[in-house]
């Protein structure tokens, strides 16, 4: 009796560590000792900027690739110094007095970062400062949460 209790023990144990699952995929940090570049996370996210720099079909209307860059010089880095991406987009906008989109030459800015008031308020200046200077009615942000590993 005591070796059929002790065997049901043990498959019960199997089947319940068998069971056991982890929520995020395992990951092995690249870089190691950068506090700005962890290796494992928490409470982090990712938001993605989308800018219209002008109609898709006429390049030499609208912002230029060293005004973009300006912009990137004066409004993001300094907030964001420790990396971001930039990826040239092709976009459709259809504004409120409108009736047909417009096609827009596009940059899609991704940054990850601690999902702090401080960094949100960051992002949003970056959004403020660009319907300032070009006008625009809108930035789109998409932020959702992240698991980063650097």
């Amino acid at each position: 009796m005591k070796i059929r209790l002790a065997l049901l023990i043990a498959l019960l144990s199997l089947q319940l560590a068998s069971c056991a699952t982890t929520s995020s995929p395992s990951a092995s940090a690249t870089l190691q000792g950068d506090t700005a570049h962890p290796g494992q996370t928490q409470g982090w996210v990712d938001t993605r900027l989308y800018f219209g720099l002008g109609p898709a079909d006429q390049p030499s209307q609208g912002i230029s690739e060293s005004q973009w860059r300006a912009f990137l010089d004066k409004e993001v880095t300094p907030r964001f110094p420790d990396g971001l991406s930039v990826i040239d987009v092709y976009g459709q906008w259809q504004g409120k007095q409108e009736t047909q989109p417009e096609r827009l030459h596009s940059k899609l800015l991704v940054i990850d970062y601690p999902d702090t008031p401080e960094n949100r308020s960051k992002i949003e200046a970056i959004r403020a400062a660009w319907k300032q200077r070009t006008g625009d009615q809108s930035v789109l942000r998409v932020t959702q949460p992240a698991d980063v590993s650097f």
